[in-house]
């Protein structure tokens, strides 16, 4: 398995608060590291991507804008704004793009930027946001929302409070392996990282080193290729990823579905997982915070469950609704239906080839899933939203004995 997209996406943001060079090993090989590679530069930070490491250096002088251009790619934008903002006392950025299945608000992290000391102005273009000579100073904040904590706002409270010589409390933190990962990079560099039942405690400092580190194993990836897998009555071995890295909100509704994962018996591997399934049965489960059900699992899930006799039964619990996979999965004669943030899918009948477009990086997993069990050949486009999170999924299927092709216009996308 890669490095983890989404955790890697908030180390880049991480690295940019140290003072000495900074190495992330094990850095994924997708579109999204790139773009934060050039951010970086743009910042006037030494950055660089090998195919497996990230190596940043610090700023002679940090320029304090992301690029209007470029950060519109990535839905950390305002992550990677939090971290120029802790250093500089200001920062521009445009509203964050990436995925858009569905409305992805940014007011949290510019709650906990004001709470920070900052001014916030917000125009049609993007945000604006300064301390003044003062910089950064020690705050409370609840990241909170109605959905559940928000684990991109807990980072960005987390960055501006490395930095704010003081303790911070963060109220109401997303425990995701994102943050907890962040926080074990920032504790590891000195900064006091303090969790307990219902918050989060930061104390900060004006010196942070760098060093070396290496990013977790991609959960998402090994839940995609285990269900794709299991969706085609196949066995797998999943590397560079152990069994307590994977949820019990994900292995629970797995095994309940038919599937049967196990850590790899062989000495060889260090990290693995075995991945077998028997016949599938319907289920009924929802999305949730971790430990729950990641929601970026949810539409693979609704792929596999096309092929499980019954009728399953999903819930999004994270967003108010994502469903972009839905009406393409119908195209493959798939029984699937949406009602809000409810999805039924009558499973157990035979899918047929499609030609489908993806509308965002799970989506196009979901939809790969569903090629791999219909009958024909199915044509998918929007690969660029599979490149934005998997940097070797075609191949590692290809390997497994999928049989796909990429045309040149997906290759330039």
């Amino acid at each position: 398995m890669q490095g983890s997209k989404n955790i890697a996406l908030h180390l880049y943001a991480a690295a940019m608060l140290t003072d000495t060079p900074v190495t992330l090993n094990n850095a994924p090989a997708i579109v999204d590291t790139g773009v934060c590679v050039r951010i970086l530069q743009h910042t006037g930070m030494g950055a660089d991507f090998d195919g497996d490491t990230f190596t940043t250096g610090p700023a002679a002088q940090m320029c304090p804008v992301i690029h209007p251009a470029i950060g519109h790619h990535v839905r950390t934008t305002a992550v990677l704004a939090a971290a120029v903002l802790a250093r500089t006392g200001i920062v521009s950025f445009p509203y964050p793009g990436g995925d858009a299945f569905c409305p992805r608000l940014i007011d949290r992290h510019l709650a906990a930027m004001q709470a920070a000391g900052a001014d916030v102005i917000t125009s049609d273009s993007g945000v604006r946001v300064f301390t003044g000579t003062h910089g950064v100073r020690p705050f409370t904040v609840d990241v909170n929302t109605p959905y559940g904590p928000s684990l991109g706002a807990t980072v960005t409270a987390m960055l501006l409070a490395a930095r704010a010589e003081g303790t911070s409390l963060i109220t109401s933190p997303s425990i995701e392996p994102e943050v907890t990962e962040t926080a074990r990079f920032l504790s590891e560099r000195g900064v006091g990282v303090t969790f307990d039942a219902d918050s989060l405690t930061v104390t900060g400092t004006d010196f942070i080193p760098g060093g070396t580190f290496t990013v977790a194993g991609d959960r998402i990836e090994a839940a995609t290729v285990a269900m794709a897998a299991a969706a085609t009555g196949g066995t797998v071995t999943l590397e560079g990823i152990s069994l307590s890295d994977l949820p019990d909100g994900l292995t629970a509704p797995l095994g309940k579905a038919g599937l049967t994962l196990t850590g790899a018996t062989e000495s060889r591997l260090l990290e693995a997982v075995d991945v077998t399934s028997g016949p599938l049965t319907a289920i009924e489960t929802q999305t949730g915070p971790h430990p729950g059900l990641p929601t970026d699992t949810a539409p693979q899930l609704a792929a596999l469950l096309t092929q499980a006799e019954g009728t399953s039964l999903l819930r999004e619990r994270i967003y108010p609704q994502r469903d972009t996979h839905v009406n393409p999965l119908r195209a493959f004669g798939a029984d699937i239906h949406s009602t809000g943030s409810l999805i039924r899918i009558r499973g157990g009948a035979p899918l047929r080839a499609a030609a489908v477009e993806a509308a965002d990086i799970r989506a196009v997993t979901a939809l790969l899933i569903a090629a791999l069990a219909a009958d024909g050949t199915s044509t998918i486009r929007g690969l660029h939203h599979l490149r934005r999170g998997y940097g070797h999924l075609l191949d590692g299927l290809a390997t497994l004995g999928a049989e796909i092709s990429t045309e040149p216009e997906d290759e330039e996308t």
